[in-house]
């Protein structure tokens, strides 16, 4: 406490009634939610389970538990519940997904599995796809976001796609309940519905939740802003962090509204402001006041530090892509020989990840290590993908969506006419595909070789659950898969033989994970443990160190982080702001983001635009962003317009990059 000022003390010792704390970018915000969850304790103003702190992701909640931890308040299973929107809505599911029609060991649908949804039902229609499923999915996320059920939306619909897609929305919520399935976004939804409907069940989560803390509060979308305010009550005790200048995730559901909103729901709200920034320079601050003071604001802040005033901004002009990145990568290897520095403290920042190529493969040719976010999740690998599907079959036989993935993987001669075939008897019998393939009448209507094997794999997946039910769940569903022959599947799919083991160590792996949550929770089902597992975030996966490679990453994956010298390319506009961004409340969140990127950066930040870059194999001329002239002027220095360096600059880098080239070439 005595290493917090005045502000941030502030806001850990109020400790009744609502609380707003503002918190600008490097501000320590983080810091304030861990030691008031620690003042609550120390101060037994409450028990810790009745204290519960939500966040974004998965690294952000357990990094929140460390810090916890370190404060002497270690998580045990009778401490303060911190995690994410998701897992709090999956832990009222756990306890109350009876109230509302489902049963033990429900299955979470992903994103793939979801969309996967949507296109059968289109299919079943006689739409054509064309990209149709992905925007029926999209609209109807943003429905369940918005709390819009599929009867609402059908109300509301403007035009003839959108009365479309309220359809499919109807059909697709059926079909999730028939499978006694759930995707991402019923995890708020559906506890939402359970609390504003039920007063008893809401009464007693109410009593069991004394205090709430909410991170990164101005992303919150409708339904995260209703699941809080049925949680707090009448005499709510609350405090949410944010920042309404990085509000950057609208197309995801977020509102930035939502701060006004909860001014009007809570008329005694208390709001701090955490201005003092312990991140970045002055220069780098100035330059985010500058640009931010451009758009509209529920409660103004300016950032400050005490850090001193810092380098100057700089502002490159390039003649290209290929030049942009040859510069930037030039500039980080010259920064590297004259001042020791370690690519861990470079990043270069982008839009869209379409940005990325040219700086790889600038990286590439001078040996340098990077990281580049964005990559193909560990969960969306196809062997993990079916290997989960066998385990939430087994936990959830009504499961279609992990039976066809897995009926036939590896092959077991179950043809496209056979599955079709089941599919029909199954809905007239209004019974699970895997419940259809044990009945007897299936017989009457499939080659009896089909209806055998569908049979015998069935049986399979049911003894299997039996015996998960009743012993290891992990090690049965293990042994399941490899009785099924997955790992000689792989080694005869694969392109070689390296990349079949690299696919069994990822199987592997994955239940070495299982293993470790299963010790963790004794008591759980295999529906518990996949029910958890499927709502990690990528981040969960990214387990490299970044500490010793130069990080490649789009402005969005940037929130959160910051690095010593930050490269922000690509300053153009239809580039940053983005060619469907240019006005209004689209406009502003590109601001945003911009500032996002300018806040990144603790000692030394630059800034590139291209006066060219190919687009579809024709060459376009690039116009430099707007947003470079809501910069301070007398903070930035920029590079002659012909794109011209000084002569002693030229020649430190050139003796940069020819030593770079010998020590490749191996000459010392």
């Amino acid at each position: 406490m005595s290493q917090l000022n005045t502000e941030q003390r502030a806001a850990v010792t109020q400790i009744s009634g609502p609380m707003l704390v503002l918190a600008g970018a490097g501000s320590g915000k983080t810091r304030v939610i861990t030691e008031k969850i620690a003042y609550l304790i120390r101060g037994r103003h409450f028990r810790p389970t009745q204290i519960s702190a939500v966040t974004f992701t998965n690294k952000a909640a357990r990094e929140m538990r460390a810090r916890v931890a370190a404060l002497g308040n270690e998580q045990t299973g009778d401490g303060p519940f911190i995690s994410t929107f998701h897992q709090l809505g999956l832990r009222i599911l756990r306890t109350e997904y009876h109230r509302l029609g489902y049963r033990r060991g429900f299955s979470i649908f992903d994103a793939a599995d979801s969309l996967s949804q949507v296109k059968e039902i289109l299919k079943q229609d006689g739409h054509a796809m064309n990209g149709a499923a992905e925007a029926a999915a999209a609209r109807i996320s943003a429905w369940k976001s918005a709390l819009v059920g599929p009867d609402a939306a059908a109300q509301k619909a403007a035009d003839p796609l959108e009365l479309q897609a309220a359809r499919v929305y109807a059909r697709y919520v059926e079909s999730l309940k028939a499978y006694n399935g759930l995707d991402f976004d019923d995890l708020i939804t559906a506890p939402v519905t359970l609390l504003r409907d039920d007063a008893e069940v809401r009464g007693q989560w109410q009593a069991r939740l004394g205090y709430l803390l909410v991170d990164e509060y101005q992303d919150t979308n409708g339904a995260q802003y209703e699941m809080m305010r049925l949680l707090v009550g009448a005499e709510p005790n609350f405090t949410v962090v944010g920042d309404d200048d990085q509000s950057i995730y609208a197309w995801r559901g977020a509102q930035p509204e939502n701060l006004v909103q909860l001014k009007q729901d809570y008329p005694d709200l208390a709001v701090v402001k955490l201005e003092q920034n312990y991140r970045s320079s002055g220069r780098i601050l100035s330059a985010a006041n500058r640009l931010i003071a451009n758009n509209p604001h529920v409660f103004e802040k300016r950032l400050w530090s005490a850090l001193g005033p810092g380098a100057a901004i700089r502002v490159w002009s390039a003649a290209d892509a290929t030049d942009e990145a040859q510069r930037v990568v030039g500039e980080i290897l010259h920064a590297r020989r004259a001042k020791a520095a370690e690519w861990g403290e470079f990043a270069i920042l982008y839009r869209g990840n379409h940005q990325a190529r040219p700086f790889e493969e600038a990286l590439r040719t001078h040996q340098i290590p990077y990281h580049l976010s964005g990559g193909l999740s560990f969960f969306d690998r196809a062997e993990v993908k079916d290997t989960l599907a066998y385990l939430r079959l087994v936990a959830n036989p009504d499961d279609d969506t992990a039976f066809l993935r897995i009926v036939n993987t590896p092959r077991r001669e179950i043809g496209a006419a056979s599955l079709k075939a089941l599919a029909k008897y199954a809905g007239k019998r209004q019974s699970s595909l895997l419940t259809a393939s044990l009945e007897l009448g299936l017989a009457s209507h499939l080659a009896e070789r089909s209806a055998r094997r569908l049979h015998k794999f069935a049986r399979w997946i049911v003894e299997t659950a039996d015996l998960a039910e009743r012993g290891d769940p992990v090690k049965v569903t293990r042994e399941l898969v490899e009785a099924a022959g997955y790992r000689g599947w792989l080694e005869e799919n694969a392109r070689d033989p390296a990349a079949a083991e690299r696919c069994w160590d990822n199987v592997c792996e994955l239940f070495s994970w299982l293993s470790r949550m299963a010790r963790n929770r004794p008591d759980a089902t295999l529906g518990d443990l996949i029910a958890q597992l499927s709502i990690l975030d990528n981040v969960d996966r990214d387990d490299e160190d970044r500490s010793k490679m130069v990080s490649l990453m789009t402005l969005h994956a940037a929130k959160g982080l910051e690095f010593d010298q930050v490269f922000l390319v690509g300053m153009e506009e239809n580039l940053l702001p983005h060619h469907a961004c240019q006005e209004g409340a689209a406009l502003d969140e590109e601001r945003r983001l911009a500032y996002v990127g300018i806040t990144r950066a603790r000692r030394r930040l630059t800034v590139t635009h291209a006066r060219s870059r190919k687009r579809f194999g024709e060459t376009l001329d690039c116009v430099p962003s707007r947003f470079l002239e809501e910069l301070p002027q007398d903070e930035v220095e920029w590079e002659k317009r012909d794109g011209n360096v000084s002569a002693d600059e030229r020649r430190q880098r050139g003796r940069a990059a020819i030593a770079d080239l010998r020590s490749l070439l191996g000459e010392g």
